[in-house]
């Protein structure tokens, strides 16, 4: 399932670079914000930027970057078969 670029409208333009809440980010790609911030703090996903208001936000870039990592599909690691 193809997830979008959050709603443009959403976005907030700074110096002509537009910016999208956490909020919207999360929605987008399907997880909750808690989670969003755990990935931040882990460094699995870029920190973003803190606004005046204390809002976190991303570049479309950034964006991206959240995106293909919730979206990651990595191998299980079986045990042997004689174990």
């Amino acid at each position: 399932m193809e997830h979008p670029l959050p709603n443009p409208g959403k976005a907030i333009e700074i110096n002509g670079i537009s910016y999208f809440h956490a909020a919207e980010v999360a929605r987008v790609v399907g997880v909750s914000r808690s989670t969003l911030t755990r990935w931040r703090q882990d460094g699995k996903i870029p920190a973003g930027y803190r606004f005046r208001d204390g809002r976190i936000l991303f570049k479309s870039e950034e964006f991206e970057a959240v995106r293909e990592f919730a979206l990651r599909v990595e191998p299980v690691m079986s045990k042997p078969l004689d174990q």
